[in-house]
């Protein structure tokens, strides 16, 4: 009999924690194991097949951890590396344990949110070129016109810590001009990365003021508490004690001082030699 364990949330580095950070406010009672691929960070740059072993083997270390469900925190690696490891991974680790990212949850309800029927996505070389964004649009929103724009300085900048710095707006600026330069129409704005919540106050200051700009870490909350409700038989091997773990990839000491401004609260991380 499988004993009941933490829900694994799984990032290329710190953007998850802005998304496990929700998961704590919405369903405070399970526990959680982050991990943070910090060592090879980031992804968006990276080719298809590298983005790919390197989520399965987080996704199976996670599962050895006693995981019985894996969040893929990252858009990239949901764009890249999710369909695979589903279709063609899952069924021969093991068929009861479940692995969900967070591009679906978003593309399921973003088209409720724009009133001019156009909308735009910010996110890495890496999402933007899978052009999963479009596709699962156009899915639940058939008339919805979607241009997308990747951002290669946003997730350096963050993981520098370099996101509230004077420097950070030029980037902030340019990216959001090109943007909107594609389609002027666009009244709500995707953040298909989740690092980039981070630059919200400055994303703001770039765009019209009605545009609604959406940060995925709700939505994502929102969707897992769903889901949990609707697949007792995954939920019931999701542990609630309410602990929280985090393991990098990288070093942990660094990882700490810089997961504390995504999370906010204090983090003692461990080590993973991967």
């Amino acid at each position: 009999m499988k004993v009941p364990g933490p829900i694994g949330v799984f990032d290329s580095g710190y953007g998850g924690l802005t998304v496990l950070k929700e998961f704590v406010k919405r369903l405070p009672t399970y526990d959680y194991l982050y991990l943070g691929d910090n060592a090879r960070a980031p992804y968006g740059t990276r080719s298809f097949d590298t983005v790919y072993n390197y989520t399965l083997e987080c996704v199976r270390h996670l599962f050895d951890r006693g995981c019985a469900l894996v969040i893929l925190a990252c858009n990239t690696a949901s764009a890249k590396a999710l369909r695979s490891i589903q279709q063609n991974d899952l069924p021969k680790m093991d068929a009861t344990k479940r692995v969900l990212g967070v591009i679906r949850p978003t593309t399921e309800i973003v088209g409720r949110y724009t009133k001019s029927g156009h909308i735009g996505i910010l996110g890495t070389m890496g999402t933007v070129n899978s052009g999963s964004y479009p596709i699962e649009i156009k899915k639940f929103s058939p008339g919805v016109s979607v241009a997308q724009h990747a951002c290669p300085m946003w997730v350096p900048l963050v993981e520098n810590n370099e996101w509230n710095q004077p420097g950070a707006d030029y980037f902030v600026e340019k990216d959001i001009h090109k943007l909107l330069a594609t389609d002027p129409l666009i009244d709500t704005i995707v953040l298909g990365c989740t690092h980039y919540p981070l630059l919200m106050e400055k994303i703001r200051q770039y765009v019209p003021r009605d545009t609604q700009i959406l940060s995925q870490g709700p939505i994502v909350a929102a969707s897992l508490e769903d889901y949990l409700q609707r697949h007792k038989e995954i939920a019931v091997y999701c542990s609630e004690n309410g602990t929280r773990q985090f393991l990098t990839t990288d070093d942990p000491v660094t990882f700490d001082r810089h997961a504390a401004i995504f999370f906010e609260d204090g983090v003692q991380s461990e080590h993973l030699a991967l």
